[in-house]
């Protein structure tokens, strides 16, 4: 009676758990688009062209998904949130996915009903100099002066950093991070710290972005990631496997441009990947060609961040920890086999 009791209960939970949770891949399949959950106009990231078309970084995470599931990655409804309102939208299903920036923690992972779905962005805090000071490294920074305000996290960032590598600043202390970026602007102080994202957006909005470059070591964890709902591992596979494919394309050097070229490879790495073999897109419930799709309409990892940070773009980025494991960084997927 014990364990017919305790089946009874777990067939219970999963009648009443499972149409909360499951099959969001069925029911985004039967709406017939997306709705991916983007941050409020931010260069590079989720912005809106002339054109008033959604472009980014983050932007370009949705197409991917959309791209896996429709074979079209303008299938995508983006909804606009806030650091205050993209918790609440997503666990209220009021989109699909989100894509925006938001760093993967562990509350955020554990307690809000969420999950990550891999890491396509390593921000963190780093710095920005004049590129008049001729370094490249912030490692050389060896007596500059640093605007700091005391007691902020920041700044304990900044003494680790120092001490780490053995080197010393000379500490310009203010009350507000605004007041650090004036005082760097105005030249009262050599370097001026924060998030490398918000280190780019300060940048362009200068007259003379380019006379500033921000080094490439980060001091700082911030792993930003998509996310879904909790409890529905299908989907969550899907999202994260979309991010994944445009990482294996980039290692197996396959682009938007060249990708028809390795129909005939005898790569079978390859091969899977563009659904020449196997059925790894039933095992997903997705078209054979879904990841064929990713890469063509959307791009590799590579692509897709030159095109919205890279050097030929206003932000300007160095990729740093967001190149490939086999180029120094720090981006590493699983095989696709």
């Amino acid at each position: 009676m014990y364990f017919l009791r305790q089946f009874l209960l777990i067939f219970v939970f999963f009648i009443q758990v499972l149409p909360i949770y499951a099959f969001v891949i069925d029911e985004v399949k039967s709406r017939g688009y997306l709705k991916c959950g983007v941050s409020e106009p931010r260069i590079g990231f989720s912005d809106i062209d002339d054109k008033g078309n959604f472009v980014g970084f983050d932007v370009d995470m949705c197409r991917a998904v959309a791209a896996a599931i429709f074979a079209d990655s303008n299938k995508v409804e983006f909804i606009v949130t806030t650091n205050r309102s993209r918790f609440p939208i997503l666990a209220g299903g009021e989109v699909d996915m989100l894509a925006r920036l938001t760093t993967w923690t562990f509350s955020r992972d554990v307690n809000l009903g969420f999950e990550f779905t891999g890491v396509n962005f390593y921000d963190g805090q780093g710095f920005m100099v004049r590129s008049s000071l001729g370094i490249s490294s912030a490692k050389d920074l060896n007596g500059a002066s640093i605007c700091i305000i005391q007691g902020e996290t920041s700044t304990f960032n900044i003494d680790n950093f120092f001490n780490k590598n053995n080197i010393t600043y000379e500490p310009v202390i203010v009350e507000l991070n605004d007041e650090a970026f004036e005082n760097f602007i105005s030249d009262r102080c050599d370097v001026y710290s924060n998030y490398i994202t918000e280190l780019a957006n300060k940048r362009i909005s200068l007259p003379n972005s380019r006379d500033f470059i921000i080094l490439p070591e980060l001091i700082s964890k911030e792993p930003l990631s998509p996310l879904v709902n909790h409890g529905d591992d299908q989907w969550r596979d899907v999202v994260s496997w979309s991010l994944k494919v445009m990482i294996v394309a980039e290692e197996l050097n396959i682009t938007s441009k060249n990708i028809d070229e390795f129909i005939d490879s005898d790569n079978n790495e390859i091969l899977r990947l563009l659904g020449m073999v196997g059925a790894y897109g039933d095992m997903i419930e997705l078209d054979e060609k879904w990841a064929y799709n990713i890469i063509k309409q959307v791009g590799n990892y590579g692509e897709v961040f030159d095109r919205n940070l890279g050097s030929e773009t206003a932000l300007n980025f160095n990729r740093g920890m967001n190149k490939l494991y086999t180029d120094g960084g720090l981006l590493f997927v699983p095989p696709f086999r």
